[in-house]
């Protein structure tokens, strides 16, 4: 009975007016001196309730002719990483030739359908807003998870100028908040530093000529990472300096791509999934930044490239996603999934991050089992050592 009550208001509220408390009552009373009036057939009090009656009806006109004749306008919402706050702004307008009740409208609710994942809906209230005027709203919400957020609807209510009738419309006012995953600050990646050179036959040229380069060839200079050659090492900057100092060659870039896949259209647990989006920005972040020629791929995207484009692939990524995107290309990869069993079919000079229970791993290629429950960036700047030749 409560929950068909709920939804009686509501629907009433919605399509037409709802009483308030004090409308109820003065209906109640007005409902009193009519029978009253019809029994004892006394004119005063077919007056009082005529007088009750009218202004019953002028409280349920008004208040939906207040709200018909707002506009609400949303600006656009800009990305924000997992974790942060984003910020919708929302300007809500009278019409400028056709002033509300005594020239302004006010005593207004609005609230805006965010989606439930985003949390309860923000709600503010406008005391007043003067006619051909414009009231504009900002407020913040926390984006707990990654993901792309669209919702459609405004909520505008008010009981004014008598208060005896609640009125809530909707107003269509599109939103697209864009969450991405967080990227992590990655200091060194051996799974990055190491694609492609171990059986590459152009890396064993390149070295060659690193053996032989001078100063002339010399890109940058650049601290130390583990697993740089020993002869890269400029030892005079590095006493300058008080640490190691290595020559970064433009030899080392040459003809080197790498492709981060995140394989969505396998099963995976959620909250490994969420951890395998969010390894997947950062290495391919920490690949631009080796000025490597890195592309992102996905069963539905295919291979696409661009830090932004990646970033909104990578909010909206889903796993068990049906393949509508070009096949994973014949490039150095690494691969995120959740099954082992493509690992030995990667291409060459493959690297792999597997989130699996799966005790053995065949693969012809070096790759890390991630742990659980353990610190993810601590595991993706570890060595990978996990390797299986046939």
């Amino acid at each position: 009975m409560k929950r068909f009550g709920q939804r009686l208001g509501n629907w009433l509220e919605t399509h037409w007016v709802k009483p308030a408390y004090a409308g109820g009552l003065c209906l109640a009373l007005s409902l009193f001196y009519f029978a009253s009036a019809t029994n004892t057939m006394s004119g005063w009090l077919y007056a009082i309730s005529g007088a009750n009656f009218a202004l019953l009806g002028l409280a349920a006109i008004l208040p939906v002719r207040s709200l018909r004749r707002l506009t609400v306008r949303r600006h656009p919402i800009d990305p924000v990483s997992c974790g942060e706050r984003f910020t919708v702004t929302l300007d809500i307008e009278p019409p400028p030739s056709r002033p509300g009740w005594f020239g302004s409208f006010g005593l207004l609710q609005v609230a805006d359908a965010i989606p439930h994942p985003l949390g309860s809906f923000p709600k503010t209230a406008i005391e007043k807003i003067s006619a051909g005027g414009r009231h504009r709203w900002i407020y913040t919400q926390l984006a707990p998870r990654r993901g792309v957020y669209r919702w459609n609807e405004v909520q505008l209510k008010t009981a004014a100028p008598l208060g005896l009738f609640w009125c809530r419309r909707p107003r269509q006012a599109p939103a697209k908040a864009i969450v991405y995953p967080t990227v992590l600050p990655l200091q060194r990646c051996p799974l990055i530093d190491g694609i492609g050179r171990e059986d590459n036959p152009i890396f064993s040229v390149e070295e060659r000529h690193v053996q032989a380069a001078s100063e002339g060839l010399t890109r940058a200079l650049r601290p130390y990472r583990f697993g740089d050659p020993m002869r890269m090492i400029h030892w005079r900057t590095s006493a300058r300096y008080g640490e190691l100092r290595v020559r970064e060659l433009e030899v080392f870039q040459s003809g080197l791509d790498a492709v981060i896949a995140l394989d969505t259209a396998s099963t995976w647990n959620p909250e490994a999934f969420e951890e395998a989006a969010i390894a997947a920005a950062s290495l391919y972040f920490y690949a631009s930044r080796q000025q490597l020629s890195v592309k992102f791929w996905s069963a539905r995207t295919g291979s696409i490239q661009g830090h932004r484009v990646v970033l909104e692939a990578l909010a909206e990524a889903h796993f068990n996603e049906m393949p509508m995107g070009e096949l994973l290309p014949d490039r150095p990869t690494i691969w995120l999934t959740s099954t082992p069993d493509r690992l030995g079919d990667l291409p060459s000079n493959s690297r792999w991050v597997l989130w699996s229970e799966t005790p053995s791993v065949k693969s012809p290629y070096r790759g890390i089992a991630i742990a659980p429950q353990t610190d993810l960036q601590q595991q993706l700047q570890s060595i990978p050592t996990t390797r299986f030749r046939p």
